[in-house]
């Protein structure tokens, strides 16, 4: 865990052994060069992003990742009652909530899509727990956004509706690299990325549930015997666990 902004990038001491100033007058030359902080974690840099195509000359390479998806509820509903100023400052409130909890637990806040994040954790920075990570930081985004939830209401003028977030979170191999041709895209893909999706559209609001490998791999962080969920596209039913 990351609690302040990192002087040097953390992906590129850790897996090239590279000090890459990120801050402070050390981190001139670099930004000369145009190597400044990632805006996907701004404790990494923008080294890490072409690690495949650069580094690694790989265009993708099989992780253990811990991935996690996270929904706003009644977005949908809002947009219809409300006006833009105000789902403007919503969807900022949530994007902030999110991305200080991931970045503080060395996550990678890979995707804004809509209403919803997905955020990548062991990589670059690699941990050793970080599916627990990944829970600290679902419990994180619950509880700041529970906090602020009423006051959110107000400012934008929605009155009493629905509103909370939704959460999901996988664990295991997954696919991360370079995607597309004529676009190409930085991203997870695979089994991984869709359980932990479906579960994330499974989840009620103000929910985190999580998978078998996420509970295993939390260190006793996730109690309970959990419920067989049919998810869309999976053939056999699935377990998840509120956390």
């Amino acid at each position: 865990m990351t609690p302040e902004p990192a002087t040097l990038c953390l992906g590129c001491w850790q897996n090239l052994h590279v000090p890459i100033a990120l801050r402070g007058p050390f981190s001139i030359p670099f930004r000369v060069f145009g190597v400044k902080p990632s805006r996907m974690n701004p404790n990494t840099c923008t080294i890490c992003e072409m690690a495949f195509s650069r580094i690694m000359k790989a265009r993708a390479v099989t992780i253990d990742a811990t991935i996690m998806f996270a929904d706003l509820r009644g977005y949908t509903t809002l947009t219809q009652n409300i006006g833009q100023a105000g789902l403007t400052s919503l969807l900022d409130a949530f994007y902030d909530d999110c991305a200080a909890a991931i970045w503080r637990h060395d996550g990678l806040l890979n995707k804004t899509i809509g209403d919803a994040v997905l955020a990548i954790f062991n990589f670059p920075v690699k941990q050793g727990d970080h599916a627990a990570q990944a829970l600290l930081a679902a419990r994180a985004i619950q509880q700041r956004f529970a906090e602020r939830r009423d006051a959110l209401l107000e400012t934008i003028g929605a009155g009493d509706v629905e509103l909370g977030i939704g959460i999901g979170i996988d664990s295991g191999d997954t696919n991360f690299g370079e995607f597309g041709q004529s676009h190409r895209d930085l991203t997870a893909v695979g089994t991984v990325v869709n359980r932990a999706a479906r579960a994330q559209a499974t989840a009620k609001s103000g929910e985190i549930l999580v998978t078998s490998a996420v509970r295993d791999r939390s260190s006793g962080m996730v109690s309970g015997e959990g419920r067989d969920f049919s998810l869309k596209g999976f053939e056999q039913p699935v377990r998840l666990f509120a956390a």
